[in-house]
């Protein structure tokens, strides 16, 4: 292959950025000569690739202010669309944001420049629609579930499964064997990462506490209050609920709830996954308004709401959403785990779930395949 290879990545969202940089890495690790630009953060960044745009380009302006976010949006894809042609790279990486992305691979797809595509649209839960999209504009796709190639085998599009990204960000140690230590249980409260979910889920949470401590004093709680959500709102609802003095708060990072926590109830997310790696028992809750359900139901076309029962293809996270969410029937759900042998054999069942994934290095597979997709035919 010849020197001085040209790529361009896209990525509009934190997790895109924090993937995009280990992707970066992999490719300068390959070739360090490669010249990498596009829209990312400032791990990408620092990983070495050349910011046209930094994702802050791409947020939210304000709350109300719908119009200047589309405005802003507008005049970055007008940017990259510039650049795209007077750069003129050999290869366009697109990371997950479908809404951006998919409309620049049909800008670089009329260009003549080849696409891949990593971490592609969730075409498996909703908005199937969006595969017409990926089958016309898109070269090759990256997946990074299991569950996710038989779809797109049937529609006859190229891809490979690279394992999921999660892998590469950390050592997901299984060390906690639910329910061994001496002393108390520690159950681990995660509401959410934005505030939208505080409202609906941490007061069902904190009413759910106080009845499982009312019939279980042994039990402890670590509760996550993730660096995103307005502390002030989240301290009033603590205080309302006079919930402070039974559990501990623990600011940013779930890893230190996840590690100690013999068992979890948490949002409905990613975060779920991680604690599937980390093989910790968990219970899934979900409540969104009512007219937001009735289109879900209407439109979203899968079985479990858990990425680990995805991906398993069963339950093994016990999945508690919308009315289901209620105090009472969350500690019914985590009193009843906790008798039992009931943790342990949904600890010995998640720790599949990594192998199911593929394993660590898909950064380092979506380098090769990218260098593969530029070697000429």
């Amino acid at each position: 292959m010849k020197n001085a290879r040209k790529i361009m990545i896209i990525a509009g969202e934190p997790s895109g950025d924090l993937h995009g940089a280990n992707v970066v890495g992999a490719l300068k690790k390959k070739h360090p000569d490669i010249r990498i630009s596009g829209i990312g953060g400032d791990a990408m960044a620092r990983a070495g690739m050349d910011l046209r745009f930094h994702i802050r380009d791409l947020s939210v302006m304000g709350v109300t202010e719908v119009l200047l976010k589309m405005r802003s949006i507008a005049g970055v894809f007008r940017g990259m669309e510039r650049h795209l042609e007077q750069w003129a790279p050999d290869l366009l990486i697109l990371i997950d944001y479908p809404g951006f992305n998919l409309k620049m691979a049909g800008v670089a797809k009329a260009m003549g420049i080849m696409v891949l595509y990593y971490i592609s649209p969730k075409v498996w839960a909703w908005k199937q629609s969006r595969l017409k999209k990926i089958k016309k504009n898109v070269d090759h796709v990256a997946l990074i579930f299991p569950f996710e190639v038989p779809l797109y085998r049937r529609w006859k599009i190229p891809h490979t499964f690279v394992g999921h990204p999660l892998l590469d960000c950390r050592d997901y140690a299984v060390s906690n064997v639910p329910g061994a230590k001496d002393g108390d249980f520690v159950i681990g409260l995660l509401p959410g990462s934005r505030n939208s979910e505080i409202d609906m889920l941490l007061e069902p949470l904190l009413k759910a506490s106080l009845k499982i401590i009312h019939r279980n004093p042994r039990v402890r709680f670590l509760l996550s209050r993730a660096d995103a959500v307005d502390k002030k709102h989240f301290d009033l609802i603590l205080t309302r609920h006079s919930a402070h003095h039974h559990l501990q708060v623990i600011p940013g990072d779930v890893t230190q709830v996840l590690t100690q926590a013999d068992l979890i109830i948490a949002a409905s997310g990613t975060v779920t996954l991680e604690a599937a790696l980390f093989a910790v028992p968990t219970i899934i809750v979900y409540k969104m308004s009512r007219i937001s359900y009735a289109l879900a139901r209407l439109f979203v076309r899968i079985r479990h709401a858990g990425l680990a029962n995805i991906i398993a293809g069963k339950e093994i996270m016990p999945e508690l959403l919308q009315d289901n969410t209620s105090p009472e029937k969350i500690s019914d759900m985590a009193l009843h785990l906790l008798e039992g042998n009931l943790l342990l054999s949904m600890h010995r069942q998640l720790q599949m779930i990594p192998i199911l994934l593929g394993g660590k290095g898909a950064s380092r597979r979506v380098a090769a395949l990218a260098f593969e997709l530029m070697e000429p035919t």
